[in-house]
């Protein structure tokens, strides 16, 4: 019993430490001693840029206004909006746009953007493919940063940058949001240094149309689905910090806890539907794509087996002393919760608090995933 209790507990805590700060630092420490290098070269082609839309009237001017002040503006040769059973001015809108390269393809029922992509792209006449949401506003460089991957032709798929502006009355949500998404951003760079990025960034990101195989129209993650089977194929994903698209961050702690639970799901729905992407033979990226997108989803249950074994192995000093660690992360974690709901700032409580949270989170979208709650029809979650 003394063995299964010592197993349990070292297992589980090294896979905790693993998941979070050792594979990081491996996939890190891999790209700087085998490099995977890319040529980039201004791309001189024909672009096409894909957006879908559900209702998205008010954004959609502006949208349009950041794709056509790029500086590859005059290779941009067409711009297919789908509207994903709108009901709002947007066809109105794109009717008035001052631009005939700008299409509207409206489907009258509404479907969810994995189907809505597959149409859309299949219409496209150009090699590269430019892929965004209409929220948010791309930086003039950021398309052409993109399709400059695309010279090398190993590159099948490229993933932008998402920047979450500053904003002086940031709530402790978006501190937090922003935290977390400099740790992935930073993990996105170092896989595409070594090999791929598992998945890419849905706000924006490119593929290689003749690489592009339609993707189940069910899939909640379309941003890890297709790059994933684009990857499969034997090409790779890259990730380009310097094609930028701006975005506000969520200033609500629910509406947040909502988007990453959708998230996590749609990893739930990856180990459920996409088996075969945890076969090292039919995935070139295996210890990527298990380490960053699966294992963290089993991350609470580990969480929970390290801390009852502690308390049962706490009679050795040795053990009691990490039990007495564990009990302090988790009390800093409470204190990070009161702080934020008296509208406190806390750098020593903030990190410990998000940890839990996101944990909570994964917990609850096992659940949503369970039950089916989220669907490829996504809502606006507003900022």
């Amino acid at each position: 019993m003394h063995l299964s209790l010592l197993v349990a507990f070292w297992v589980s805590a090294a896979l905790v430490v693993y998941i979070y700060f050792g594979y990081p630092l491996t996939v890190w420490a891999v790209g700087l001693l085998w490099r995977t290098k890319l040529d980039r070269e201004p791309w001189t082609g024909p672009i096409s840029v894909v957006v879908v839309a559900y209702n998205e009237a008010t954004r959609l001017r502006a949208k349009l206004d950041s794709i056509f002040a790029s500086d590859c503006a005059a290779q941009i040769q067409e711009v297919l909006i789908g509207s994903d059973g709108s009901t709002d001015a947007t066809s109105y809108l794109i009717d008035e746009y001052a631009d005939d390269r700008v299409r509207l393809i409206e489907f009258p029922e509404r479907r969810g953007k994995p189907a809505c992509l597959n149409d859309l792209i299949a219409q496209c006449t150009s090699e590269v493919v430019v892929l965004t949401d209409a929220r948010q506003e791309l930086h003039p460089e950021a398309i052409s940063k993109l399709a400059a991957n695309f010279a090398d032709v190993r590159v099948g798929a490229v993933s932008g940058e998402l920047v979450l502006k500053a904003s002086a009355g940031e709530t402790s949500a978006a501190r937090g949001i922003g935290f977390y998404w400099r740790y992935e951003k930073f993990i996105r760079r170092c896989e595409s240094r070594f090999r791929s990025v598992p998945g890419a960034t849905g706000a924006l990101y490119a593929i290689r149309r003749n690489v592009f195989r339609p993707i189940p129209e069910d899939s909640i993650l379309d941003d890890v689905v297709l790059p994933m089977r684009i990857i499969e194929r034997g090409y790779h994903c890259a990730f380009e910090p310097e094609a930028v698209a701006y975005d506000e961050p969520s200033q609500s702690a629910s509406k947040e806890s909502i988007r990453k639970r959708r998230t996590i799901a749609g990893c739930v729905q990856l180990l459920r539907d996409h088996r075969r992407w945890l076969n090292p033979s039919g995935n070139p990226i295996w210890w990527e794509y298990v380490s960053h997108k699966i294992l963290r989803l089993f991350s609470p249950l580990l969480l929970v087996i390290a801390a009852v074994t502690n308390v049962a192995l706490a009679g050795d000093p040795w053990y009691l002393c990490f039990a007495s660690v564990q009990g302090a992360f988790y009390l800093t974690a409470f204190m990070g919760w009161h702080y934020q709901r008296i509208g406190r700032r806390s750098a020593v409580f903030g990190p410990s608090l998000m940890f839990v949270a996101l944990n909570l989170t994964t917990l609850a979208a096992w659940w949503d995933a369970m039950r089916g709650r989220f669907t490829p029809k996504w809502q606006q979650a507003g900022s």
